[in-house]
């Protein structure tokens, strides 16, 4: 998901948000661990990634996800982001992992999660800030 797809899961939010204090999973490992509580949480444990981790290759998406292979890679840009944004890009490509697509049934599996309207509005917002030079 790149930022021409912030709608979906691409590459700021306030206090107390959900997740808040939470400590982000640092290495691809907690990264992993954290994906499998996130599907078990919201997608009944249903997507089962062969791998996860963090990638400083992506310029243009903030995740992907090869559902062929079962692996998901997140952008090592989300990492300063708060918690439930990642957690966002997380279950989206957790998500594609069961469908491919973005239709109606790809939508209805992110309805789970509580700030996923927050979450894309606000990676809508930091594409749009970098797309303009406006981001520090």
């Amino acid at each position: 998901m790149g930022p021409a797809d912030a709608g979906q899961a691409q590459a700021p939010g306030g206090a107390g948000a959900h997740g808040a204090g939470r400590r982000r999973p640092a290495s691809d490992t907690a990264l992993a661990a954290h994906a499998a509580e996130l599907s078990s949480k919201y997608l009944g444990g249903r997507s089962i990634p062969t791998s996860v981790r963090w990638v400083s290759n992506q310029k243009s998406r903030w995740g992907s996800a090869t559902p062929a292979d079962g692996t998901i890679r997140l952008s090592d840009k989300l990492q300063p982001m708060p918690q439930w944004v990642i957690d966002y890009v997380l279950l989206h490509e957790l998500a594609h992992l069961l469908v491919a697509g973005h239709n109606a049934a790809f939508w209805r599996l992110l309805e789970a999660y509580p700030e996923t309207q927050r979450a894309k509005a606000f990676l809508e917002g930091v594409a749009f800030a970098t797309s303009r030079g406006l981001a520090g």
